[in-house]
């Protein structure tokens, strides 16, 4: 997913990734400008465009998120829109682990 949220506890590691991973945030701000949405909402409606059994799954405990996620489904990309943001997509290389190690040890259990 595009959009990862780093807790209190960052690591140094995870810094490092959250600034060197900017140039995706940038993109999808700029997308996110002219479509008068959050950057948050052009990168679900994104996956939402990409197949149709793509299904995001975005937590939150904040009503505002909820919502703000919820908008993402009124959004809607044009094929230059998606175009732009894969083309650029395509050129970044994303940095960091999905998840910090302990909590990845975690997962598929």
């Amino acid at each position: 997913m595009l959009r990862r949220t780093l807790g209190s506890n960052l690591e140094v590691s995870a810094i490092g990734s959250r600034s060197a991973n900017q140039a995706l945030v940038g993109l999808l701000k700029q997308v996110a400008d002219r479509k008068r949405a959050t950057p948050a909402q052009i990168a679900l409606a994104w996956l939402l465009a990409r197949k149709p059994w793509i299904v995001p799954i975005p937590g939150t405990t904040k009503l505002h998120r909820l919502e703000e996620n919820l908008g993402a489904a009124g959004v809607e990309l044009t094929p230059d829109d998606l175009r732009e943001i894969e083309d650029a997509a395509s050129k970044i290389e994303v940095q960091g682990a999905r998840y910090p190690e302990h909590l990845a040890k975690r997962v598929g259990r």
